[in-house]
């Protein structure tokens, strides 16, 4: 992440912490529960293999890779924000039996040998990543040969009537709800532009492309309003 936003998204976070799952479970409708589960899904990973989630937040993705992988992988939570690392200790510590780390750190300068996990996760994450080239290209460097990177984000549908419902509700109505429930408004007008302003599917699987992943596929989720996008490290 570029040094002149990190600060502001590092401090956004760190403010939202608190209630960062209600409001995602409320602004989704409880699908970003699916979406994870659906991510997780699509993972092949050795059966003590290691695997990242970077922009680990509250540790809802930790918690679904021990739900589904069981208790031989060992998973490596990263975040920059120390509040939302904080949670997410609260809420694996029942779990994590010595297999679930959680480690402070930034995207774009990750702290792990090269070719040393088997899998890299990132939810709802890498649209707060400015250089996302750069991010992907710093996966690829860490993953073995063969590796797994899944990149789960919010995304637009195409146009139509459900675009139109979709950009109203996001656009509108969701920040009125976000300032509702915390008093940090400005993460939830954050929020949109944020979406907004992602790259086409095409265009980020052509970012993966040049990172070094290969067998790239997007899967849409819940008609469009998420992407799952997959790629194996060549």
């Amino acid at each position: 992440m570029e040094t002149k936003e990190l600060p502001f998204v590092r401090d956004m976070f760190d403010r939202i912490a608190p209630r960062y799952d209600l409001l995602n479970r409320l602004l989704s409708l409880r699908q970003d529960v699916r979406w994870r589960k659906k991510m997780v899904s699509k993972m092949t990973v050795p059966d003590r293999g290691r695997i990242l989630d970077v922009a680990c937040g509250t540790g809802d993705v930790l918690m679904e890779i021990r739900r589904q992988k069981g208790p031989k992988v060992h998973v490596i939570g990263l975040d920059f924000s120390a509040k939302m690392l904080d949670l997410a200790r609260e809420k694996t510590r029942p779990e994590s039996s010595g297999t679930i780390s959680l480690v402070a750190g930034d995207a774009l300068t990750l702290p792990f040998e090269s070719e040393s996990v088997h899998a890299i996760t990132i939810a709802f994450g890498i649209r707060n990543i400015q250089n996302k080239a750069l991010a992907l290209k710093t996966f690829a460097n860490c993953l073995a040969p063969g590796g797994m990177l899944l990149v789960l984000e919010l995304a637009t549908p195409k146009k139509g009537p459900l675009r139109d419902a979709y950009l109203a509700y996001f656009q509108t109505v969701l920040p009125l709800i976000g300032r509702f429930f915390s008093r940090h408004h400005y993460a939830y007008s954050y929020l949109p532009d944020s979406v907004s302003r992602f790259p086409a599917p095409e265009q980020f699987m052509n970012l993966m492309q040049a990172a070094g992943f290969n067998h790239i596929r997007c899967m849409r989720l819940t008609l469009g309003v998420a992407n799952l996008f997959v790629g194996i490290k060549a």
